[in-house]
């Protein structure tokens, strides 16, 4: 037997085998007398016919069909009853066939025009029928032998004939093509679980034959149950997003509780004032206003991308329902990668909408005023330091850190410059020519708050330093190499370790210093605590490393300066 007729013969056993129904061997249709769509439909096309025309044997065909049949044979053969024929017969057209056709063609046209009322011309989005001529109605189901459309009308045989009944009919859907088989022409039926892809029959037998097949019925069976975990894990999602949007709101509104008491604050100090500090006032409010305007913006663009967030994850899990709900497999199959796959979604953990720092707004506005807010100035400034006194941090001194001449107290809580410089270790971290020290604790985020007392002292430097600093030979103090500092020099000459450096004028010396930095906030502000003033602020700082409290009690002065620095606790009663 030749190749071909090998082949040929494979091709006919495997349809009558995994196709009982396609066309080529699907039952002849009932004989009725009636003029039904069935008795005109051609058995290889499952149409209409088309230039019908028939063989020795009596059986009809639409003249295409049937040439085309014959030209991918071996030789001429029935597609009904199995005759052959040699040589190949010449074709005429029925004409009384041709005759009936064309008027069961004019009477469904009519039907169909007279039903028009019912059922409705597809619209965009929708699958049209593809048998229509002239308007595509709506289509009702999709065949999946015939790969075919159909509406309401042109389906009726499917529903009636005995050998259309067996069809596989689904929700209509575009792109039949796509669920067959391109190299063989074939269903795609079995899901190829070696190569994860949609086969044939054919496929099962010739290209993946020894490979491990499941019916796509199965495995979309086992891909619905991973939908559902999808479902869950973007809803739960969803929860998440819609708890980080109330905790946005939560942080507006103690953002805008916090910018009420600072105005009502404002309020109460410029209310006493005459006219010509009026315009204070006004700038004071704009300010605060801007602040919590900026604030309120933050958080709106945020919850704005979580409601897109949202919106999208609905739109997905609708998608995954509506997929975990579907019949057809291959449609679940060709689509489950792209939803099971992460939606593109910012990690909201760590973002927040932190409420700005209103004190020194008032601060600044009341330093610009005369003598006569003086009296206000320090009650304004007395509630700031109350609520950054609420940012205490414990520091203990870093005896690795220590200058050799420096003593630490066992707690590590006070420091001070002892004239003579031991033997220690002189490791990197150790300062080696100035008498300086660091805190053990580092802060790289928030806002923190330590008071030091600096009583009895002629020199004293404070404030926090970054981890990079300079340790060995001379260090500039300066915030462009990493030292945000105050000092006393002389006993009454204070100075804000700037570039260049600010010279402090101070109604009297402190006894107690307070140091707060805002991490986030680029702020780091000294306070005299017994006089509840502010002595001087750093701002706009821009901070992206560790920083370290920062103490030097100075050298001992041959005992001029031997007053220790000490670490006190927050006392919040005063």
């Amino acid at each position: 037997m030749k190749q071909s007729e090998f082949l040929f013969l494979l091709k006919q056993i495997i349809q009558v085998v995994f196709f009982p129904s396609h066309s080529l061997f699907a039952e002849m249709l009932p004989a009725k007398r009636l003029r039904s769509e069935a008795q005109f439909l051609c058995s290889i096309c499952l149409d209409v016919f088309t230039d019908p025309v028939s063989t020795p044997c009596g059986h009809n065909f639409c003249k295409n069909c049937i040439n085309q049949h014959w030209d991918s044979s071996v030789w001429c053969q029935c597609p009904m009853c199995k005759r052959g024929f040699y040589p190949r017969p010449e074709l005429h057209i029925n004409t009384f066939i041709s005759g009936m056709v064309a008027e069961f063609r004019h009477g469904a046209q009519h039907k169909a025009s007279s039903s028009s009322s019912d059922q409705k011309a597809a619209k965009p989005g929708q699958v049209p029928c593809d048998v229509c001529t002239g308007t595509k109605l709506k289509a009702l189901k999709s065949c999946l032998v015939c790969l075919v459309s159909y509406c309401e009308t042109h389906l009726e045989p499917h529903l009636t004939a005995s050998g259309l009944k067996r069809h596989q009919l689904i929700q209509p859907v575009d792109n039949l093509e796509g669920r067959m088989c391109r190299k063989h022409d074939k269903p795609l039926e079995l899901f190829c679980k070696t190569d994860q892809s949609c086969v044939c029959m054919l496929c099962s037998v010739l290209d993946h034959r020894t490979h491990e097949f499941v019916p796509l019925k199965e495995e979309g069976e086992g891909k619905k149950a991973e939908l559902g975990k999808t479902q869950a894990e973007i809803q739960q999602m969803i929860q998440k997003r819609r708890v980080k949007i109330e905790e946005l709101k939560e942080s507006v509104r103690i953002s805008k509780a916090a910018a009420d008491r600072e105005t009502a604050e404002g309020l109460q100090v410029f209310t006493a004032l005459v006219e010509s500090v009026q315009r204070g006032l006004e700038q004071l409010i704009q300010e605060i206003e801007e602040q919590q305007e900026s604030t309120e913006k933050q958080a709106e663009g945020f919850i704005k991308d979580l409601e897109q967030e949202i919106s999208e994850l609905m739109k997905r899990s609708t998608e995954v329902e509506q997929l975990s709900r579907s019949e057809d497999h291959l449609h679940l199959l060709q689509s489950f990668s792209s939803l099971k796959a992460a939606p593109l979604t910012k990690d909201w953990t760590k973002i927040r909408v932190r409420p700005p720092s209103h004190e020194r707004t008032v601060v600044r506005a009341v330093a610009q005023l005369e003598d006569t807010l003086r009296k206000q100035m320090k009650k304004l400034v007395k509630a700031e330091l109350k609520r950054v006194q609420q940012f205490e941090v414990d520091v203990t001194l870093d005896p690795h850190t220590a200058h050799p001449e420096l003593i630490l107290s066992d707690d590590g809580k006070q420091v001070y410059d002892s004239d003579v410089e031991k033997n220690l270790p002189d490791n990197p971290e150790r300062f080696s020519i100035c008498p300086m020290v660091l805190g053990k604790q580092s802060f790289s985020s928030g806002r923190f708050y330590f008071e030091v007392q600096v009583k009895g002292k002629t020199q004293w430097v404070l404030g926090v330093a970054r981890e990079s600093i300079k340790r060995k030979g001379d260090i500039p103090l300066s915030p462009q190499f990493g030292f945000w500092t105050i000092l006393l020099r002389n006993r009454n000459e204070y100075k804000a370790a700037a570039d260049p450096s600010v010279r402090l004028s101070l109604r009297s010396g402190p006894e107690k210093v307070g140091v707060f930095v805002d991490y986030k906030g680029g702020l780091v502000s000294f306070y005299d605590v017994d006089a509840a003033a502010l002595i001087y602020s750093f701002t706009g700082c821009s901070f992206t490393k560790k920083l370290y409290p920062f103490f030097s009690p100075c050298i001992n002065d041959g005992g001029k300066n031997s007053a220790p620095l000490i670490i006190c606790p927050v006392n919040q009663t005063n």
